[in-house]
């Protein structure tokens, strides 16, 4: 029986291992557009919070909404490449409507994701993925050469803060396991901050000025706009996370040792709607289930749903301590690039993952997956090859994403037709994420 003290540390031990994961979110966008000190610490405050909602809805549940297991749910990974494109084609009051919308219809869409997941096999979820990372890796390493526009771009000490970073990441890999190993990124963090601030490149002004204690409230940047092409990247985007969210509950429920059925993974889908809708309100961004705090789970065999309960709590508390948030944002540009092109590389690696599960022998599937990537990678490389169509077909196909998964869905049901049809969607499911 765990004590306070024991479900307190425990708590914070999950906390620390989804933190750099989370918190490099709100970093990467808040970089990517242009946002100034104070609207970052915003950011990261209020992603901190949004994310000790959405676990304890998630974990302590109601009759009809949340899984109930021992999960924490983060910022996903995969909506960063298309919020940048979307801030970058209108307006930060359009990304947090479209993430509205979006949570919106996960939620209604949670009773029949089913017949959803029919049209994202792991053909179409590891190649959207991996479109996903690939599109990534330039925003890592433009922030690795100091940040595009930086006046110091490209500098020596920039790329040698990069490559410590990264270096330090994967030593770290290498040489510990468990939760050392789990919170490799926020080392690597940590240390290239310090090394950056020994050669006089972080300045601490921002969070001098930060208050110790706000409360974080809606719309902060403004009343939502709304977009039909940003919508429908953005909810393509939070059909990949179902998917993805639906094989970790699966994986949850053999480590746990419960059995969980068709309405279960409704109340948790329906969960990360809220969340999501939650993320769009408070400025924010859409929300999933983290992986990583699985492996924790899984490492340490503590599956009591008090532990994760004072995790949340512990976002909460953190969500409203501005200075906390603000000291995040010290962290150099370069600092930022080595880290991310660890984590983008491991989003590439687990889009390819993904598509291992999927028969490559057959020329067809092979077809499907060069064409969606290639498609997918180029229009977010090349997105001024759409500038002499309208407005609204041009911000949709720039991100990428959307022309990806339109050529991987479509492409996927002429050659195969549905030929993972035969599986069950426990099976589809759990083969697309292991």
């Amino acid at each position: 029986m765990l004590n306070k003290r024991g479900v307190f540390a425990l708590g914070l031990q999950h906390v620390l291992a989804m933190y750099a994961g989370s918190m490099i979110v709100p970093l990467i966008i808040g970089g990517a557009l242009k946002l100034s000190g104070a609207q970052m610490a915003y950011l990261i405050a209020a992603d901190m919070f949004t994310c000790g909602i959405a676990t304890l809805l998630q974990v302590v549940g109601t009759r009809f909404v949340g899984i109930q297991l021992p999960v924490v749910l983060g910022c996903t990974f995969t909506a960063v490449g298309p919020i940048i494109a979307i801030g970058h084609t209108t307006n930060l009051p359009t990304v947090f409507g479209s993430i509205i919308i979006a949570g919106i219809l996960v939620f209604l869409a949670a009773p029949v994701f089913g017949k959803l997941l029919a049209f994202f096999p792991p053909i179409v979820t590891g190649s959207v993925v991996t479109i996903i990372g690939l599109s990534l890796i330039p925003v890592a390493m433009n922030d690795a050469a100091g940040g595009t526009g930086s006046p110091d771009f490209g500098q020596p000490r920039n790329l040698l803060l990069a490559l410590g970073t990264l270096v330090l990441i994967i030593l770290i890999n290498r040489f510990f396991h468990g939760f050392i190993r789990s919170i490799s990124v926020l080392v690597g963090l940590v240390a290239g901050t310090v090394a950056a601030y020994c050669l006089g490149m972080v300045n601490f002004s921002s969070v001098a000025s930060a208050s110790w204690v706000n409360i974080v409230h809606p719309l902060y940047f403004g009343r939502p706009q709304f977009s039909l092409p940003a919508v429908i990247t953005m909810f393509i985007v939070c059909v990949v996370s179902m998917v993805e969210s639906t094989g970790v509950y699966y994986a949850l429920s053999k480590i746990t040792d419960r059995e969980i059925t068709d309405k279960d993974i409704v109340k948790g889908l329906r969960a990360e709607g809220i969340a999501i809708v939650l993320g769009g309100l408070f400025n924010t961004f859409p929300y999933t289930t983290f992986s990583q705090n699985v492996g924790l789970v899984s490492m340490t065999r503590v599956k009591n749903r008090s532990v994760i309960v004072a995790a949340g709590i512990i976002l909460l508390v953190l969500g409203l301590l501005p200075k906390v948030a603000a000291l995040v944002t010290v962290i150099p540009s370069a600092v930022l690039g080595g880290a991310m092109i660890a984590m983008f590389g491991m989003v590439v690696a687990y889009g390819m993952n993904m598509l291992g599960n999927v028969d490559l022998r057959r020329n067809e599937n092979l077809l499907i997956i060069a064409c969606s990537i290639s498609v997918g990678l180029g229009s977010a490389v090349v997105p001024q090859m759409f500038a002499h169509l309208p407005n609204t077909l041009n911000m949709l196909l720039q991100s990428g994403i959307v022309p990806g998964a339109v050529t991987a869905v479509a492409m996927n049901l002429f050659m195969n037709h549905f030929g993972t049809a035969e599986l069950s969607r426990t099976e589809k499911v759990v083969s697309s994420v292991s």
